[in-house]
């Protein structure tokens, strides 16, 4: 389960896991949404409910995709937040685990706060 993030010229793809919430966003796509940025995190929504799976997680590795159940929101974390201890990726609260974007996840820098982002499968 493959997708592609795509937003202003730019592009990452990432493998999605198999849990009940990447099946959820799979079904939903594709979907455009608008970036927003915290710290060295891009978010954005999503039209996706969720409850927080069995191991959610509020560290996680640069690249991680996660979902922000609060926020109906996609989570891509690259680097410290507000929040982070040192350079670790610490989201605002705990979030399921979706997968791993692909390649040099600092390529997130470039989005803008308002940039349009088009989220579609990429084994398509």
């Amino acid at each position: 389960m493959r997708i592609r993030i795509r937003w202003a010229g730019h592009a990452l793809e990432g493998a999605l896991d198999d849990t009940p919430t990447a099946q959820k966003l799979l079904e939903a796509l594709p979907c455009s949404s608008t970036a927003n940025t915290w710290g060295e995190e891009v978010y954005f929504e999503v039209p996706v409910a969720a409850e927080l799976e069995a191991a959610p997680k509020c560290v996680v590795a640069p690249g991680t995709i996660c979902f922000w159940v609060q926020g109906s929101s996609v989570a891509l974390p690259y680097g410290p937040t507000p929040v982070s201890e040192g350079k670790e990726c610490r989201l605002v609260t705990a979030v399921n685990v979706l997968g791993r974007l692909d390649g040099d996840a600092r390529l997130l820098a470039s989005v803008r706060p308002g940039d349009p982002i088009i989220v579609e499968r990429a084994d398509a």
